[in-house]
């Protein structure tokens, strides 16, 4: 309920902001130079990237919004030339903050082969440059991790089943992704937040399919210039 709170009080203060902004620039307040500045998409992508940190949503979102927002928004600022070449750290700084979150997400399991039966109770999978099928296996599956970076691996939980209460796989692709294939019945929710991407759930409605209220699997994490995908069998 408090959480809930939060994100109406955040969305709140946005639109007075947006909305006085908006009538401070119809009335000619700002100058020109501010205005470009305030209404770019520099600027809209570090106030997404505020709101997530704010409402704790996702900080991670947050932080990676914020520094691509400030990248390209701090040199319109102080009028940097491009014979400075600067647009050039980009790609390198964007090598560094996956290598930063690769290490403060851990990944135990870094596959390089096609196909692996996994029957642990949880995964924590990091895949880079490639990918591949894993079969999970495991009676009392509690959820994980699964990091995607310029690759993607397949997960088959046919088979498998749910430990009771909420199960939670956490997602991070960045161009790239992962498919997962779960049971018809299970209870399945979705919360993936996706920039310049996609996390699409493709399960087919049964009307006739019976959901366990005691076992529950919910996505959660970002997908980044990346997609992803639920299916069922």
């Amino acid at each position: 309920m408090e959480h809930r709170s939060n994100k109406r009080a955040v969305l709140g203060i946005i639109l007075v902001l947006v909305g006085a902004a908006l009538i401070a620039f119809n009335l000619n307040l700002f100058p020109f130079g501010i205005r470009t500045i305030i209404f770019s998409w520099q600027m809209i992508l570090i106030v997404i990237g505020l709101v997530f940190l704010i409402s704790k949503e996702n900080k991670t979102v947050g932080w990676i919004l914020l520094a691509i927002g400030g990248f390209f928004l701090i040199p319109e600022i102080v009028n940097i030339p491009y014979s400075w070449g600067w647009r050039r750290l980009f790609w390198p700084l964007i090598f560094i903050i996956v290598g930063i979150l690769i290490l403060f997400r851990g990944g135990r399991h870094h596959h390089r082969n096609n196909e692996e039966t996994l029957d642990e109770d949880s995964i924590d999978d990091l895949s880079m440059f490639g990918g591949g099928q894993r079969m999970i296996t495991s009676q009392n599956f509690k959820g994980g991790k699964v990091t995607s970076i310029f690759g993607g691996s397949q997960f088959n939980f046919k088979g498998a089943s749910l430990a009771k209460g909420r199960n939670v796989i956490d997602v991070l692709s960045l161009f790239g992704g992962s498919k997962f294939i779960v049971p018809r019945d299970w209870d399945i929710k979705v919360e993936i937040t996706s920039i310049f991407g996609g996390f699409s759930d493709k399960r087919i409605p049964d009307p006739n399919v019976v959901y366990d209220p005691s076992k529950q699997l919910v996505f959660k994490g970002v997908v980044i210039f990346g997609g992803g995908e639920v299916q069922d069998y």
